[in-house]
C-alpha cells in the first residue's frame, strides 16, 4: 500500500524581473492561471489521491480563493500563510502534513512538469529519504572571482536541481525543525544539513522555472 501523497507548493514570488504588477504565479497562459498549469499537473499524476498546499501571501489569498469560486476549480485544497523566506513557508505548510506521508515541494512557477515524472519522485521516495531532479550541465562554466577575472570549471562536476523535490515526510519535518540558515537554496539543501542522503534522478529540459517575460512566452508555446 503506497504512502498518503502530499505537495507543498510555495508561490510566494512578487515577479519583479516579469515587470508585471500581479505576481507571476496568477498571470495567465493559454487562459489559465500559471499557478493552475501548476496544480493540475499533479492533479492529473494522482488525482484525488494528493493533497494540495499552497502557500501565497496574505494579499493574494482572497484573490485565488475568488479565482477558484468562479471557475470551479480546486474545491479541496488547503491554503496557508506565506512566512519571511522561502524556508519559513515550508515550514508553516509541514504543520498540515501528516506522519507517514510523502511530500514534495514544488515552485509555483513551474507548470510544465510531467505527470510522469512527479509518479516516478514519488515512488522513489518510497525507498529513499530524499528525492531531486537533476539535469545535467550543457553549457559551459566559468568561475567568477571579485576582481572579475574568471577561470573555466569541470561542467561535468555539476548538475541544474529541479523541483519537485520529494521527501519522507519524518524526513523533512525533522529538517524544517532547524534553525533557518542562507545557506538553504532548496529543500535538498535543508535535508541534507540535517544528515540525510540526497539521491538525484533526471529531470526534465521543459520543467522550466518561469522567472521572465521569454520564460512565460516559452511556457505558452510548451503547453499549447
Amino acid at each position: 500500500m503506497s504512502s498518503k501523497k502530499y505537495v507543498v507548493i510555495p508561490a510566494g514570488g512578487r515577479g519583479v524581473r516579469m515587470g508585471s504588477e500581479l505576481p507571476k504565479q496568477f498571470l495567465e497562459i493559454n487562459g489559465k492561471p500559471v499557478l493552475r498549469h501548476t496544480i493540475e499537473k499533479f492533479l492529473s499524476a494522482f488525482g484525488d489521491d494528493i493533497s494540495i498546499i499552497l502557500v501565497l501571501p496574505s494579499d493574494m489569498r482572497a484573490y485565488w480563493r475568488k479565482y477558484c469560486t468562479d471557475n470551479h476549480f480546486l474545491e479541496r485544497y488547503i491554503l496557508v500563510q506565506g512566512g519571511i523566506t522561502r524556508f519559513h513557508s515550508v515550514q508553516n505548510a509541514l504543520g498540515y502534513v501528516d506522519e507517514g506521508s510523502i511530500v514534495a515541494v514544488h515552485d509555483g512557477v513551474r507548470p510544465i512538469v510531467s505527470a510522469g515524472m512527479i509518479q516516478r519522485l514519488f515512488a522513489e521516495a518510497e525507498t529513499c529519504p530524499a528525492v531531486v531532479p537533476a539535469l545535467p550541465m550543457v553549457e559551459s562554466l566559468r568561475e567568477i572571482f571579485e576582481d572579475g577575472s574568471s577561470v573555466s570549471v569541470d561542467r561535468s562536476r555539476f548538475v541544474a536541481v529541479q523541483t519537485p523535490q520529494v521527501f519522507r515526510a519524518d524526513v523533512i519535518r525533522k529538517a524544517y525543525g532547524q534553525a533557518y540558515s542562507q545557506s538553504f537554496t532548496d529543500d535538498a539543501t535543508v535535508v541534507q544539513a540535517c544528515g540525510y542522503p540526497v539521491r538525484l534522478v533526471p529531470g526534465e529540459r521543459t520543467n522550466i522555472k518561469i522567472t521572465t517575460r521569454e520564460d512565460l512566452e516559452s511556457a505558452a508555446l510548451l503547453l499549447g
